[in-house]
């Protein structure tokens, strides 16, 4: 008689990334992956070559002494070149660390010394960033550049290569090491909190399960006859898993490289015959402008999956009405991989006028099979889904963090759940709608802005006695921050003086966009300034 666990007889085959890469390699090796490059010309590849090329990239990196759990870092676009290393680096075992070149040159230093990056891919585009930072660098032994010698740059960087140079000569059989599925695979790093930014430590069997969700079809519907342009940089949550999905899929990969501007993006599309696409809601509402004024909407474009921020409901409207374009609204962390929710309407909510289903897409959606979330109130009870209780959500899955890299700070709550930082309803169909954050952080363009590190900032001018900074509504960025100072007793610090003290500290898109002066802040009981108050008073912006 059996036992109570009783064992089924199937093969354990561990849930690898060269796995994906094998599959797309073997059974769709002619699916193209075409590349508007940095260097200028369009260059066509597919998962044939994608596989042999990330096999000659993976031996060439053992040859080098780079072993497993080593972090190799890539500060680089959305080319074939970056998806050859995602697949070589966590093929061979090694991490591939993917950094925002958005971020300030001081962050940069910080999180690659903390990840103790060994090996840097960079595309052109960034050789002067790096050769700016490179001496607060100490674990970097080597940029490998990815171009090829014909235009590889003069450069300061030590032990500077080509890729194609770097690649040339390796095991294009090289065989992938067999690891457990939990080895780490890939790490990106938040910016959207106080303090330094946190490593989250992606793992294969993560990325895998990850992969197969955004290939479900009320997910991103990624199929073999699908052609994807993944506007969403590598660079972000690794482009939301698709340059995975599309390998399970063995998806038609269209890679915009630098060109993110609406006619470079549109060229794309309808030369490639594009269906599917994804990115932040700025990036659409510049798009949606360019169509309407050059009457050019890409015909095969069908299915969009945006994220990031909240869209206005006039640019779904436009997309849905004006265009025909499936609009999928998903919400997600980089600590959920990031898929969270995706709000994918039923056939039901398609019969409806899209004036009125347009206030129902603006929610964040549904979870997918893989996620689970629930809303708790400030003492921790578990609330309803009902639509309209409110509280801090969380999540939990198999492809949601468990703690941050490196890092001893408990995250997860006594019963494991993570707390996303995010307030909101769950209704009975389980829509989930974001309200608020518990945290004051400003979205702006798919990207986190720490109002307390601003106002932290801010604080450091010689003429600033105190600062707050909210988030303000941004019809294309979704927000932007507004900085509120009170002046030190007989000092007059003008807009501009703050603005270019702040400049030096923090990037482009996370300077304020404005500076109000005020003779003082409004304070609680407790000596906090009440930011409720301030969105109040400035909520036309």
């Amino acid at each position: 008689m059996a036992g109570p666990n009783m064992r089924g007889q199937m093969m354990e085959m561990p849930l690898l990334i060269s796995s994906l890469i094998e599959h797309a390699g073997r059974v769709h090796p002619n699916r193209e992956v075409v590349t508007r490059t940095v260097e200028g010309p369009i260059h066509r590849s597919n998962w044939g070559e994608v596989r042999r090329r990330s096999k000659s990239l993976a031996s060439k990196l053992e040859d080098g002494g780079i072993a497993r759990g080593d972090r190799i870092a890539t500060l680089a676009w959305n080319t074939h070149r970056h998806l050859e290393v995602y697949y070589g680096v966590a093929g061979l075992g090694a991490v591939c660390h993917t950094l925002n070149p958005r971020l300030h040159p001081s962050e940069l230093v910080y999180i690659i010394n903390h990840a103790e990056d060994r090996v840097l891919f960079l595309d052109l585009t960034f050789v002067p960033l790096a050769e700016a930072i490179a001496d607060k660098l100490p674990t970097i032994e080597r940029y490998v550049i990815l171009t090829d010698s014909d235009h590889m740059p003069e450069t300061s960087l030590r032990n500077a290569v080509a890729y194609e140079d770097f690649i040339a000569g390796g095991d294009e059989d090289f065989l992938w090491p067999q690891l457990d599925e939990t080895t780490a695979a890939s790490l990106c790093y938040t910016s959207g909190t106080t303090g330094n930014p946190k490593g989250v430590l992606y793992h294969h069997r993560s990325t895998v399960l990850h992969a197969w969700a955004i290939c479900m079809h009320d997910v991103f519907d990624l199929h073999a006859a699908a052609v994807c342009l993944p506007i969403v940089p590598m660079f972000h949550a690794c482009a939301w898993g698709i340059p995975y999905a599309a390998a399970a899929s063995g998806t038609k990969l269209v890679m915009p490289g630098p060109r993110l501007d609406p006619v470079g993006v549109t060229e794309l599309l309808e030369s490639e015959a594009a269906t599917h696409s994804a990115a932040v809601p700025s990036v659409f509402l510049g798009l949606v402008e360019h169509w309407r004024a050059h009457g050019n909407k890409p015909a095969p474009l069908g299915v969009v999956l945006m994220g990031g921020s909240a869209p206005p409901r006039s640019l779904i409207a436009a997309l849905e009405g004006e265009f025909g374009v499936d609009f999928r609204h998903a919400w997600g962390l980089t600590e959920t991989s990031p898929l969270g929710t995706v709000n994918t309407l039923s056939p039901e909510h398609r019969r409806l006028p899209v004036d009125e289903r347009t206030a129902f897409q603006t929610k964040q959606g549904q979870p997918s099979f893989g996620i689970e979330l629930r809303i708790v109130g400030e003492d921790g009870t578990v609330l309803p889904h009902d639509g309209v209780a409110i509280g801090e959500l969380q999540a939990r899955g198999a492809w949601v963090i468990d703690g941050y890299y490196r890092s001893e700070e408990r995250k997860l709550t006594a019963d494991g759940w993570f707390p996303t930082g995010d307030v909101a309803t769950i209704d009975p169909h389980f829509y989930v709608q974001i309200t608020d954050r518990t945290k004051d952080l400003i979205k702006s363009g798919g990207e986190w802005i720490s109002s307390i590190d601003v106002e932290n900032a801010a604080m450091g001018h010689a003429d600033i006695a105190m600062a707050a900074v909210i988030g303000i509504p941004d019809a294309k960025w979704g927000e932007r921050p507004l900085l509120i100072a009170v002046a030190k007793p007989d000092r007059t610090p003008s807009r501009e003086s703050i603005l270019e003290y702040l400049a030096g500290t923090l990037a482009k898109w996370q300077l304020p966009d404005d500076v109000v002066f005020v003779d003082a802040l409004p304070m609680g009981g407790t000596g906090k300034v009440q930011k409720t108050k301030l969105r109040e008073q400035h909520a036309s912006g």
